[in-house]
């Protein structure tokens, strides 16, 4: 057993060369402050595993969107691999918790930031390429973890942009707000209220306010199409 034990179980994935995965783990933070033992980051294994990602990505959508034109090809893509998607698919492997982090970054809630845990994944995907020898087992965890839903992903990720045109193809006006806010500095975490004219429509929380209120656009679409006439009644 080791000590990410637990996370190579919630992959799927058992390492062979344990130094690789710890290295997928590492931010130059912690990497920086072992004076004794030189400890490598992530970042060179973040470079190989987006690729590996966009390649794995790009031929998974072009088989299974036969019919989709190259330009939404692209924005399905980008809406699965973008620093809010990764963030989302390592929620599942409770991925924050194995990050390793300076003293610093901890305290500033660095192991909790979208764009460190969105290295991070793509780090691990280098690293179990690096591991393998093949693209097999990423492809395999790529597809379980990130690629599940790209079409859902796709009106995730555009989720503000497509209740604005709803809303106002209605003559209806959209705006957010600020419902609360709980937690400490560095694991803060805010809830945002989309409302049309003076409703509130829908709730969403996240570690940043523009994710929060993304995710309550994504709410408020969902009621959507759940009750078409959810706008005739404001």
């Amino acid at each position: 057993m080791t000590q990410f034990s637990s996370l190579e179980e919630r992959m799927g994935y058992r390492f062979r060369e344990q130094a690789l995965l710890e290295c997928a783990l590492t931010h130059s933070s912690y990497a920086n402050e072992q004076k004794i033992r030189r400890t490598q980051d992530y970042e060179r294994m973040e470079f190989l595993g987006d690729a590996v990602l966009e390649m794995v990505s790009s031929a998974f959508l072009y088989r299974e969107c036969p019919e989709s034109p190259e330009g939404e090809l692209s924005r399905m893509r980008a809406a699965l691999v973008c620093e809010p998607a990764l963030a989302r698919s390592a929620a599942a492997l409770d991925l924050s918790d194995y990050i390793r982090v300076g003293r610093g970054e901890e305290l500033s809630g660095g192991r909790f930031r979208e764009s460190i845990v969105a290295d991070v994944m793509e780090a691990i995907i280098g690293a179990m390429f690096l591991d393998s020898g093949s693209a097999a087992e990423p492809e395999r965890f790529i597809r379980r973890f990130i690629l599940r839903d790209p079409r859902q992903a796709l009106m995730h990720s555009d989720a503000k942009t497509l209740l604005q045109e709803k809303v106002q193809s209605l003559g209806l006006h959209v705006h957010y707000e600020l419902l609360s806010e709980s937690g400490p500095d560095h694991e803060k975490m805010y809830r945002m209220g989309v409302f049309v004219e003076d409703r509130l429509l829908a709730e969403g929380e996240g570690r940043s306010k523009k994710t929060a209120g993304q995710e309550a656009a994504y709410a408020a679409l969902a009621r959507s199409s759940e009750d078409a006439g959810i706008f005739t009644c404001i």
